[in-house]
């Protein structure tokens, strides 16, 4: 039995808060994406089509799409960013 390697995609700007992080937490974050390829259990963000993978307090948003195996990411950024992310 094989696992079955999801596809991520990222959307444009993406990375607005990601490209001011220090390396160190650069290197996490995209650890994480790197395990996002397997099946995680997501988390929904209250009732919303958004997932959150949690990295310490850097949040990871993004969208499931199961008939193509995708997983389209929509934000990287700390909680405050996050936290103003998810109100708009």
């Amino acid at each position: 039995m094989t696992d079955i390697k999801w596809k991520i995609i990222f959307i444009e700007n993406w990375d607005n808060n990601f490209k001011n992080f220090d390396k160190i937490i650069r290197n996490y974050i995209l650890k994480k994406i790197d395990q996002m390829e397997n099946d995680l259990k997501p988390r929904r963000l209250h009732n919303s089509r958004y997932c959150i993978e949690e990295i310490g307090q850097y949040r990871i948003a993004y969208i499931i799409d199961e008939i193509n195996k995708t997983k389209t990411i929509y934000f990287i950024g700390n909680h405050k960013q996050y936290e103003r992310w998810y109100k708009q």
